[in-house]
């Protein structure tokens, strides 16, 4: 089969044949129609990701359909049109058994753990765990960006914070998974306010349902916060960092209400500062999101299927395999927030 790989950190991938995988014992390959390109697949080419195995193939959001089935499997068959978690679960461990495969301890991911979907063809474990039928008429592309960006920040707003209809939500980074939030807050009904320090992000996060940006380019914390303070006088009821740094971070904590709720989603480069004073003395809520297991996708689907929120807006760009080396490279050094497709 083709796969686009890399045979060391940083250095410059390629799009060539390999060998085709196996469908391991409770498991499937599936036939890739759709796969995102997303920031985490650069910071495992990086080297950031400590579970790589050299050479590799990245790629961990994707649709396709079943082409080969292991010895096991129950509940699916070759043909079936599915997507997947970038989480993996086991299905057998205490985390599994409590429902929350996001955090499986026994956790494989595609494009990490084993070759991913940047490829005609992906191996994924444990089928009848973790695959999600997708119905004909979705779009391939929204599909594949159900598995990462849409469940993580979907699960963040509505299972971890509980996010209502009504309440004010603030989004700090607009990239893809900020976005993503801004478009699952618009379609519960809150209140959203992005903020970004890139003109285009910002545009996006308005055309998207924002009612109000703040662009936080050149400004110091106190300024940031001002602004935010104007937006939402009594402060906000729940804060997103998709971004991952001190900054980012602190400027959605101090910008709740007491006992509002922060979601961090942004992976930061080191352990950050926290201000611990704030949270105490407002009784904040500090709360992660790390995926979302496949038994709990239905609350989005429904949403995609309503049209009330619509995955494949985000999408600005369709590349073939071909192209990916190139656009993977760039993406290293591009902070841009529209979002890449990859059609295999």
């Amino acid at each position: 089969m083709r796969a686009v790989c890399f045979d060391g950190f940083s250095a410059r991938p390629v799009l060539r044949d390999v060998p085709a995988p196996v469908p391991p014992p409770g498991g499937v390959v599936v036939r890739v129609e759709a796969t995102g390109l997303c920031r985490s697949d650069v910071h495992g080419w990086l080297g950031h990701d400590d579970g790589i195995t050299l050479p590799h193939v990245p790629g961990h959001e994707l649709v396709g359909t079943i082409a080969a089935v292991g010895g096991g499997v129950r509940r699916f068959s070759v043909g079936d049109r599915v997507t997947t978690p970038f989480v993996c679960a086991c299905g057998r461990c205490p985390e599994c058994r409590s429902g929350n495969g996001q955090v499986c301890r026994n956790q494989t991911q595609p494009g990490f753990t084993h070759w991913g979907s940047f490829a005609d063809l992906v191996a994924l474990h444990d089928a009848d765990t973790n695959l999600i039928p997708v119905p004909a008429s979705l779009d391939a592309g929204a599909a594949a960006l159900l598995g990462c960006r849409f469940a993580t920040s979907y699960r963040g707003l509505v299972h971890q914070a509980r996010l209502e209809g009504g309440e004010s939500l603030v989004v700090v980074g607009c990239g893809g998974v900020g976005l993503s939030a801004v478009m699952i807050g618009a379609a519960l009904g809150a209140r959203v306010v992005a903020v970004d320090i890139d003109d285009a992000a910002l545009a996006r996060a308005a055309r998207f349902g924002a009612v109000r940006t703040v662009d936080s380019s050149g400004l110091s914390r106190a300024a940031v916060l001002a602004a935010l303070a104007e937006a939402a006088p009594s402060g906000f009821d729940v804060s997103v960092d998709a971004l991952g740094r001190e900054e980012t971070a602190a400027a959605g904590i101090l910008s709740l209400r007491p006992r509002g709720r922060h979601v961090q989603i942004g992976l930061f480069p080191s352990d950050p500062v926290i201000p611990m004073g704030a949270v105490i003395g407002r009784e904040l809520s500090i709360l992660g999101s790390h995926g979302m297991p496949a038994q709990d996708y239905a609350g989005l689907l429904d949403l995609v299927a309503a049209d009330r929120l619509r995955p494949q807006d985000l999408i600005e760009r369709r590349i073939t395999l071909g192209e990916v080396p190139d656009a993977l490279v760039a993406m290293a050094g591009d902070r841009s927030a529209g979002v890449t497709v990859i059609d295999v």
